[in-house]
């Protein structure tokens, strides 16, 4: 069993370990009901994932159409935890991850509209779960997405490091496919990464600047080895920050409004103790800054400005996820305006609320702020019962403001890019597994490094060799 942050064994994670990362004490029952959550949502990676190419799919359980990069990237460092935990075999972990490893790396790249899966190392967002190829001509070749599914692939190659044929290969395929990533490729306009390319050659015109999930794609870029972004990159990205720092609700934090900014990056890096320039000179650690941003949110709820049903103190939580749909209707007397998947979020930057709650708001954020997230994601389970809680875990979202039939809306299925941030953090919770796991990557000391990042866990990397 790998060791946990605090010196015990991941697979007999306690009680005391969740005290040790600045919870309160909790209950049996609270724990049963962590483990129960953790092991289907787990298990949401291991059912949908195609058999013949590992892809997983954007959304399940409904029929899979479209598999996402960004759920692979999750799927493959759920199966380390899925391995961890005793749900499967490290046999079968190692199969599944070697089975989508293998296939991405063989899938055409080239700037064909159709038979390709990527260029330039870059992959489209969605692929056809069967094939691996561009799933429609509108899915675009994605910056983030890539670095997420890097991310699961870097995670693989720190993970299975065992000294046999197949672990081998997995670290093998894991050098190649994060190694073409051509990153000054998609710098289209000189200085910011473009968030996406299109065959017609037409780089989408928004960047990646300002505090946003982007943390992750600069880090993997500064970190490669054989198509790296210069070392003041990350210097001049910081310096787009300025208007995202304020107060809100109270807190003064560096804001990004959807709380997905804040996890997907954090899912995979541990920032505790670890500071750039930026985060120096403002006194505070990119770990604590999402702390406030989770207490932020819990506090605007709260206040519920919009007099939305159920809104307070443990119902709570914006991010990017599904909606009851486009709809105007009025609701007490009100008119409302109630919005599909969108990019709900409160914060300094802007505010979007339709009353639509996602669970992996709180769930997400468990490593951050346990003490509020956790009784956020059990009044939730308590209240709404089994309209939002399935096999797999907690629906992708519900709206108890927007009624039918006498029924609140909950979605009926789950998405891979809220998902995994509920199983990635609740495990870093529980025993800091993926973020140990990643610190021994040298590609992510690397781009940390050239980041600027000092203290903490680093020095002892760099102490130790």
């Amino acid at each position: 069993m790998a060791a946990g942050i605090f010196g015990l064994t991941l697979g007999h994670a306690s009680a005391a370990t969740v005290q040790d990362t600045g919870s309160a004490a909790i209950s049996p029952d609270e724990m049963s009901f962590v483990k129960d959550l953790e092991k289907r949502t787990f298990n949401w990676f291991w059912d949908s994932a195609n058999p013949k190419t590992g892809l997983i799919p954007d959304r399940f359980p409904s029929p899979a159409k479209a598999a996402s990069i960004a759920s692979v990237g999750f799927g493959l460092t759920a199966y380390g935890i899925g391995a961890e935990r005793g749900y499967i075999t490290r046999a079968q972990a190692v199969d599944r991850t070697l089975l989508t490893l293998r296939f991405l790396a063989k899938t055409p790249q080239n700037d064909e509209s159709t038979g390709s899966s990527g260029y330039h190392g870059f992959y489209y967002h969605f692929l056809n779960a069967e094939t691996g190829l561009r799933f429609a001509d509108w899915s675009e070749l994605s910056s983030v997405d890539t670095a997420l599914l890097m991310s699961g692939v870097l995670f693989s190659q720190s993970y299975f490091t065992r000294d046999d044929a197949k672990e081998r290969e997995i670290r093998h395929l894991a050098d190649v496919l994060y190694k073409r990533v051509d990153w000054p490729w998609m710098q289209a306009h000189k200085q910011w990464l473009s968030m996406g390319w299109t065959p017609s050659g037409q780089f989408i015109t928004s960047e990646w600047k300002g505090y946003n999930e982007g943390m992750i794609i600069y880090l993997l870029a500064l970190g490669s080895p054989s198509h790296p972004l210069p070392a003041d990159t990350w210097r001049k990205w910081t310096a787009t920050y300025n208007s995202q720092w304020g107060d809100f609700e109270g807190h003064k934090l560096l804001n990004f409004a959807p709380l997905f900014g804040h996890q997907y990056s954090e899912s995979w890096i541990d920032f505790r103790g670890i500071h750039d320039d930026w985060s120096r000179a403002h006194n505070v650690d990119y770990f604590q800054n999402s702390r406030q941003a989770v207490y932020a949110q819990r506090d605007y709820a709260q206040a519920n400005p919009g007099d939305w049903k159920d809104y307070g103190k443990d119902i709570w939580g914006l991010t990017a996820c599904d909606g009851p749909g486009d709809a105007q209707m009025t609701v007490n007397g009100k008119p409302r305006h109630f919005l599909a998947y969108s990019a709900r979020g409160a914060g300094r930057d802007y505010i979007l609320d339709d009353g639509t709650i996602a669970p992996t708001a709180a769930g997400g954020s468990i490593a951050f702020a346990p003490e509020i997230a956790l009784p956020a994601l059990t009044a939730m389970h308590a209240r709404y019962g089994d309209r939002i809680y399935t096999r797999y875990g907690f629906v992708d979202a519900f709206n108890p403001s927007f009624t039918s039939n006498g029924k609140f809306w909950a979605d009926n299925e789950q998405l891979g890019i809220d998902q995994g941030p509920i199983l990635l953090m609740t495990e870093n919770w529980r025993s800091g597994f993926v973020w140990n796991v990643m610190k021994r990557n040298h590609y992510i000391q690397d781009g940390l490094e050239d980041a600027g990042f000092k203290g903490g866990w680093l020095t002892g990397i760099k102490q130790n060799g």
